[in-house]
């Protein structure tokens, strides 16, 4: 056998393991840190007995304990459920003018329709509900069918040319290459362009203003400021559904586009969709 060394400076056995001409010393560990060390072992052995832990082939052991995360989860959703039934009762009974009057009311119904929106509106309204082409902006002052918080709610509920429901709403801008002439619909898209300061042609204005006045102002209004009784848009605010500028205003006279939108009361339920009002009214643009 190979004799011990020593080191010379400390006195103390090396281990002969050497780096660079560093010899380790063989100093044993402290009896405090060896003792916690052992301890954790142990420590980890009982846990893995009390609670679950080894997998199994198709599940893990239970423990004797009988813990079950899942359990807590569960219990902590029944908690949660349980603490908001008696707003989803308040809401289930009061209408939306009503939960608009009672601040925390309106605070749990804004919170819902939050969550609400981002599961079934975001996909055409966009998870800003800043809209898109042919999807309505809910941020702004410019409703269809009207902005306060009872109308937003009739129209989530009954939605817009929605065939399965009765109380939807309707209106069809008629198709005007049948009933003008090119010439006409040029003129009426001039004149409504220029509303919003956006007109191509100046000269055909004055032509196209008579041709709105013949023909389109019974549902726009003189003003052409529109009508949300029908769903005629406001046609001065230079917000366009579909696309601004002369050329996207005669081709939407000449075929129009109807937008459909969904009656959610059905899918949702009367108290999801008073939630949604609630929400979509906070945002900013309603009446």
């Amino acid at each position: 056998m190979s004799e011990k060394h020593i080191d010379e400076l400390s006195g103390v056995e090396t281990t002969g393991h050497e780096w660079d001409g560093i010899q380790e010393l063989n100093n044993p560990m402290p009896r405090w840190w060896l003792w916690t060390f052992y301890a954790t072992i142990v420590w980890a052995l009982a846990y893995t007995i009390a609670y679950p832990a080894w997998p199994m082939l198709r599940s893990a052991t239970t423990g004797v304990l009988g813990y079950s995360s899942r359990a807590d989860v569960q219990a902590d959703l029944t908690a949660a459920e349980d603490a908001k039934s008696a707003y989803v009762e308040a809401v289930k009974s009061k209408s939306v003018d009503e939960i608009m009057a009672d601040e925390n009311l309106r605070q749990f119904a804004t919170a819902a329709g939050s969550a609400a929106f981002k599961v079934n509106c975001i996909q055409c309204h966009g998870s800003g509900a800043q809209g898109s082409p042919g999807f309505p902006n809910l941020n702004d002052d410019e409703w269809l069918w009207g902005g306060k918080v009872d109308q937003i709610y009739q129209t989530i509920s009954h939605g817009v040319r929605f065939a399965g429901d009765e109380e939807t709403h309707v209106s069809e801008m008629p198709a005007f290459a049948e009933v003008l002439e090119p010439q006409q619909i040029n003129e009426v898209a001039a004149y409504v362009a220029s509303l919003a300061g956006t007109a191509d042609t100046p000269d055909l204005v004055r032509a196209g203003a008579k041709v709105f006045a013949d023909n389109c102002a019974a549902c726009h209004g003189e003003n052409a400021k529109g009508n949300k009784e029908l769903g005629a848009p406001d046609l001065t605010d230079a917000i366009f559904l579909y696309a601004s500028g002369q050329n996207a205003i005669a081709q939407q006279v000449r075929h129009p586009k109807h937008g459909v939108m969904p009656a959610w009361g059905s899918r949702l339920g009367d108290v999801k969709v008073k939630e949604l009002a609630v929400f979509v009214y906070s945002l900013g643009g309603g009446e």
